[in-house]
């Protein structure tokens, strides 16, 4: 049986994007990403937010696309492959990171905040059609979300 890798964020732009080259002119963009869930503490009902940083590397016009649009504190959403890389920091210790190399990434947010573009190496089966309306579901019988649905 073949095995399988990939992982969706979204999330928000912890720092602005850092676009370079390789030797043979591919463009490569860094990106931080942040996603936050909220949990109750079970002893003391509290809440408290739990953050879990991504580092994503996105390849060719993507990259370029990316570096172009995005800003600190933007939200996005990623696909692409999961790995966790071991490093030892300043003070010696070892410590892990999330990396993923991205193979499709969206602008979220509103209309103020974005162009409103998305780009992505997959072909575009599955995706909304230009003549969808924003925020109808795709298939025929998926009726859209109520506000009762969405927690927040």
């Amino acid at each position: 049986m073949a095995s399988f890798n990939k992982i969706t964020i979204v999330g928000y732009l912890g720092r602005d994007p850092e676009l370079r080259y390789t030797p043979q002119g591919t463009a490569v963009c860094n990106i931080s990403i942040a996603t936050t869930e909220r949990r109750k503490e079970p002893r003391s009902g509290e809440s408290q937010d739990i953050t879990t940083w991504f580092r994503v590397t996105l390849w060719g016009r993507q990259a370029e696309v990316a570096n172009q649009y995005l800003s600190k504190g933007k939200q996005v959403y990623i696909e692409g492959r999961l790995r966790q890389e071991e490093y030892t920091d300043r003070d010696g210790a070892k410590r892990t990171s999330l990396v993923v190399n991205a193979t499709d990434i969206q602008f979220l947010g509103t209309k103020a905040d974005e162009p409103g573009d998305s780009y992505s190496s997959q072909p575009a089966q599955g995706r909304r059609s230009s003549n969808q309306p924003e925020g109808q579901p795709e298939g025929p019988d998926l009726e859209p979300p109520s506000d009762n649905d969405i927690p927040f």
